[in-house]
């Protein structure tokens, strides 16, 4: 029988602008991917953080926004509207109330409807149950119909297996082709290398240390930060700081300098298989990308062919020092290759795809 298309009810941080929400960018991935493939998407996200003031896009027409605000009686509406959907998804980092609809999303579950936990931060969300034993959402894992993640491999998918989890299963970062492509250079972002990412507690060092250190040391080169919260960060004189950089702005942005800078977040690195978003976004523009180490970097990309790795700040000022224009562009046009090939939303919602209907036959043949 021809499989079900899904009415689907996610709960995020925001779909329609990237403002202090790196999430952005893979939300946008998978739901337009899963609309190209006939489901039908509502995304609820809370009027918060000033996102709405600062959207990089209007309302898709591959999705419906609820926009809601930020009170508990707005969000039992939304839970009450998302009981009619097939599937309901709480992302972990709404923002606003998250406690509230990790619970509540369950009072949804029913033997023709998942409800399901994607954690697009997981190394964040199992360091801090790990360290909170009176942590609400212990008692909650084991509840879901699985646990989603955009990232992690094999040591978060066993750490959530081992907190209970029913099923655990990784949903890789990966390119949105019909935003992120290669683009003529934009002179405002010429440098050596550029970095972009907001300022956040657990990857503040590692900027310094892999970004900031190496600029200091290496005065002949040109560096440049975008993201948001870098403004009163001290940097070296040939380091330009732009501010918030429009998801419009991020193919110029990466397709320009000789290479872009990858930096995970501490946990992140850790935890491993765990590329950000801007991983792909920057090799689907064709750039030639340095990435800190992190295990799991040749599931992705071919080291030394298709991305360049750094165990330390050391190592980003030798491959700066030594990596010529000729060099860069061909690693660039390598990542492009396989970012083509392998790593696109369409390749993850296909995954996604066949994943749930497995689990859904496994419960109600009605889905099939």
């Amino acid at each position: 029988m021809k499989n079900k298309k899904l009415k689907i009810a996610f709960f995020g941080s925001s779909l329609v602008s990237a403002y202090w929400n790196g999430a952005a960018t893979y939300y946008r991935g998978i739901v337009r991917a899963l609309s190209e493939r006939g489901h039908e998407i509502t995304f609820y996200e809370p009027d918060a953080y000033d996102r709405q003031k600062n959207r990089d896009m209007d309302d898709p027409d591959w999705a419906k926004v609820v926009v809601y605000e930020a009170t508990e009686e707005a969000v039992a509406k939304c839970l009450q509207e998302a009981a009619s959907a097939d599937m309901v998804v709480k992302a972990s980092g709404v923002g606003v109330f998250d406690e509230l609809l990790e619970r509540e999303v369950l009072q949804l579950q029913t033997e023709e409807r998942l409800v399901v936990f994607w954690d697009v931060d997981a190394p964040a969300t199992l360091d801090r149950v790990h360290n909170n034993p009176d942590d609400q959402f212990h008692q909650l894992i084991p509840q879901y119909d699985m646990i989603l993640t955009y990232g992690g491999g094999d040591p978060v998918v066993n750490a959530y297996e081992a907190l209970g989890a029913r099923k655990c299963v990784p949903i890789y970062n990966a390119l949105d082709t019909a935003t992120h492509y290669p683009v003529a250079p934009d002179p405002k972002f010429a440098c050596d290398l550029a970095f972009l990412g907001n300022r956040l507690p657990d990857r503040e060092a590692r900027v310094e240390e892999f970004f900031l250190n190496p600029a200091a040391a290496t005065p002949d080169k040109r560096f440049m930060i975008g993201g948001s919260g870098w403004g009163d960060k001290p940097m070296a004189d040939n380091v330009t700081y732009i501010g918030h950089v429009y998801t419009k702005d991020h193919n110029a942005f990466n397709c320009t300098p000789k290479a872009v800078l990858n930096i995970s977040r501490e946990s992140m690195a850790r935890y491993g298989f765990s590329p950000a978003t801007r991983v792909f976004e920057a090799a689907g523009a064709g750039a030639c990308i340095i990435t800190d180490y992190w295990e799991g970097i040749d599931f992705f990309f071919e080291p030394g062919k298709e991305i360049l790795v750094a165990r330390s700040g050391a190592e980003v000022n030798e491959i700066i020092s030594n990596l010529s224009e000729e060099n860069a562009k061909e690693i660039g046009e390598a990542a492009y290759r396989k970012v083509l090939s392998a790593h696109t939303y369409s390749h993850r919602a296909a995954e996604l795809e066949k994943l749930l209907y497995t689990k859904v036959k496994q419960s109600n043949a009605a889905w099939a």
